[in-house]
């Protein structure tokens, strides 16, 4: 199987690179007025409970350690009850993870039949840092997205769902701590964007929604979240809402939460999301 997307045109749907695990069965489509979305920052496994952690633990950012799969395990069960996830800082097989792709582990254990890495720092046996998407859907196409910014090594994956009779647009992503790289990256973003009927913009932003909404090019967009946002860092505490999504007007959300899940530094954000056009009458 390939390991990268082709770069195109998504609306004429090119041909993707998504790992399918064959011995599940998939679907082509989810339900005409549903569709539920998390994202989560992972940490590559690590549990991280106090801020000396990132010191005291620190290395397990480079040595593999024995909790490290029992912690992907909890994960596992966290996301399997999901139709599409988007990861952050998963890692795609080096010495700290034992050589495991993190993201297709996940697949396998909470039965996605649908996966795919996007490696973004490739640091040989060191580390492969990345993000990742899971999907009980089809994909009708995808791409891989390098995005700018003064240091290499963020990205965005670009997913078109089907969604009853249209689709929607998901870019997946990580943005940069600097404030100057992030108006870059979300530059682009705007550029992918554009002229989309149903888009849903996903993930570890490193930014609070007031700065998102009025104050970077998003702002320019009809992108708009849920009427009650979280916080989602840190994980044990949180205080500040670091990982958000988006939606167009033309979609609905109908529940979002941020979970109680304290097996990264991030907690995950979740939403159920339905058509506008299709809400049902009540």
């Amino acid at each position: 199987m390939l390991t990268w997307a082709k770069r195109g045109d998504l609306r004429s749907g090119p041909d993707s690179a998504v790992n399918v695990l064959s011995h599940f069965e998939p679907i082509e489509a989810t339900d005409d007025h549903t569709l539920k979305l998390l994202s989560y920052n992972i940490q590559v496994g690590i549990r991280t409970t106090k801020y000396r952690h990132y010191v005291t633990k620190g290395w397990k950012h480079v040595l593999p350690h024995e909790s490290r799969t029992h912690t992907l395990a909890r994960i596992a069960d966290v996301v399997a009850s999901y139709d599409f996830v988007a990861l952050q800082e998963i890692d795609a097989g080096s010495i700290r993870s034992g050589f495991v792709n993190q993201v297709e582990f996940l697949a396998e254990q909470a039965g996605f039949p649908y996966w795919y890495t996007q490696l973004n720092r490739d640091l040989g046996p060191i580390a492969q840092h990345g993000n990742g998407l899971l999907s009980r859907i089809a994909p009708a196409a995808m791409e891989d997205h390098r995005l700018p910014g003064a240091i290499p090594g963020r990205g965005a994956i670009v997913v078109r769902l089907p969604f009853g009779d249209a689709s929607v647009l998901v870019v997946m992503l990580h943005l940069s701590l600097g404030e100057r790289s992030r108006v870059m990256q979300l530059e682009y973003v705007k550029r992918l964007i554009d002229g989309e009927d149903h888009v849903v913009v996903m993930g570890d932003m490193n930014s609070h929604l007031t700065d998102l909404l009025f104050d970077s090019p998003l702002a320019e967009t009809p992108l708009r979240p849920a009427d009650s946002v979280a916080p989602t860092y840190p994980s044990w505490r949180p205080s500040q809402a670091l990982d958000h999504i988006l939606v167009s007007p033309s979609l609905a959300i109908d529940k979002c939460e941020v979970l109680d899940c304290r097996l990264s530094d991030h907690r995950p954000i979740a939403v159920n999301l339905t058509r506008a056009d299709k809400a049902p009458v009540m």
